[in-house]
């Protein structure tokens, strides 16, 4: 079996696992849900292991935000969901090496960094920035993503205009009273510098362009970045999010392939979305500048470019999956029959045997912004396992991370924005928008709360 169908067949597979309460379902009126799903598979001496997976599709209002208070997730589609439960999957793991303690400690994926490791590591590289994460991702073990659609954003836009009956350049309207706020004068033209980002799937031709997520017309609009540049995005970053990043070293925690469906690939989309070939186009190719390479080696990051690689596997619940061979989605009759499902779900290796289910961005049954909804992948529950590992290790671990991490007088934004284990990070993610991925909004609002 090639590469990328073992990849894709060891998500498909732990899915198929899950309860039928997590997946979608025929509705008593005929109508057959569907759903993206995307998963994460570590590759190690081991063989192929599924460590996280996840389905969903839509977002938190950029409205909503003040009332999230770190319970409710702002991103469910399935690639941004099945990144934080691969985050939750790595904390839980130097949870139970810090509980362990010193010489038993054993994990196929992460291991404790020691004395000589740090000052190794400070010697060899020229960061200027706090590098001292007690735990590294396994360097014989590598990282690979299925994603059973298209990312939304640049990466699917030629899927989108060959699926309209019109593949006509639309015409860029000027901005409607009560649009989102911008960082340029309206009326914004199209983004080609630091303007802001477009809709999910509007004004198709343009193309190479940060893109909000898509959603229906009459939607409340999000900020929530398209899936493609948030992908674009962690080939600098890593998998790691912030937090994660103050306790795992993002050296070995990039992806090395993503894998897509034959029927959901479009060379000349992924090229160009997440590639740094200035002969493909790619958007990314700012980043191989000399300048911007010196200031990234300057922080502890690198950009790492990942394979796009297919397969012929199809996901369950896809929607080409669900339509009869044959068929068309553009087809009036067979297009009735699909429904976009409301159930995101999550899973993770280490975690519970079901995984979750949500709806709205909490646990399913609970009120959207009611602290008991906060779903393990929440920015509560992650903060609340972080300090855990922290809180185990305190005895060896750095001060730093203990103010951090352990605070009980900080906000989540004044540790994620402010603190200076995170420098390096900020700063890489700064100058690879400066460069390459421009017209960027922050999506705020959610960053106030604090745990006690």
């Amino acid at each position: 079996m090639a590469e990328a169908d073992a990849i894709a067949s060891a998500v498909l597979e732990e899915f198929s696992k899950l309860p039928a309460k997590r997946k979608p379902s025929v509705r008593d009126n005929g109508l057959h849900e569907w759903v993206p799903m995307a998963g994460i598979v570590a590759k190690g001496p081991n063989g192929l292991k599924c460590v996280a997976l996840a389905t969903g599709m839509k977002c938190l209002p950029a409205s909503k935000l003040p009332q999230a208070n770190g319970v409710a997730i702002h991103d469910w589609h399935a690639e941004i969901l099945a990144i934080r439960a691969f985050n939750r999957f790595v904390l839980e793991e130097c949870k139970r090496l810090a509980l362990q303690g010193g010489g038993a400690s054993q994990s196929e994926f992460i291991y404790r960094r020691t004395t000589a490791q740090h000052e190794d590591q400070e010697q060899q590289e020229t960061t200027d920035v706090w590098q001292g994460q007690p735990f590294a991702w396994r360097e014989d073990v590598s990282l690979h993503m299925y994603c059973s659609e298209a990312p939304c954003g640049d990466a699917s836009m030629e899927l989108i205009m060959a699926a309209q009956d019109d593949a006509s350049p639309w015409e860029i309207p000027s901005p409607a009273p009560g649009d989102l706020p911008t960082e340029t004068p309206n009326p914004a033209p199209v983004p080609t510098d630091d303007t802001t980002a477009l809709p999910g799937r509007a004004y198709f031709s343009q193309l190479g362009i940060v893109r909000r997520k898509p959603s229906r017309g009459d939607a409340p609009p999000s900020l929530s970045k398209s899936c493609s540049d948030k992908l674009a995005l962690k080939q600098v970053t890593s998998l790691l999010s912030s937090l994660t990043s103050t306790l795992v070293s993002p050296a070995n925690a990039y992806l090395s392939s993503v894998v897509l469906p034959e029927s959901q690939y479009s060379a000349t989309a992924c090229k160009r979305c997440f590639s740094a070939s200035a002969a493909d186009g790619g958007r990314m190719a700012p980043l191989l500048d000399t300048s911007v390479t010196a200031e990234l080696e300057g922080t502890g990051y690198v950009f790492r470019e990942f394979k796009v690689e297919t397969t012929g596997l199809e996901f369950a619940f896809s929607r080409r999956a669900i339509l009869p061979s044959g068929s068309s989605s553009t087809d009036t009759t067979e297009a009735k029959k699909l429904i976009a499902s409301n159930l995101a779900t999550l899973w993770t290796l280490n975690g519970p045997r079901d995984g979750e289910g949500l709806v709205g961005g909490v646990l399913q049954g609970r009120k959207q912004f009611d602290l008991r909804g906060a779903s393990l992948l929440s920015r509560r529950k992650m903060w609340a396992l972080a300090r855990e590992v922290c809180s185990v290790m305190w005895s060896e671990g750095d001060v730093e991370i203990e103010r951090s991490l352990g605070s009980t007088d900080l906000g989540y934004d004044e540790i994620k924005n402010g603190s200076t284990l995170l420098e390096g990070r900020r700063r890489a993610k700064e100058e690879t928008k400066r460069v390459a991925l421009k017209g960027w909004v922050r999506n705020t609002g959610d960053g106030a709360f604090k745990l006690e």
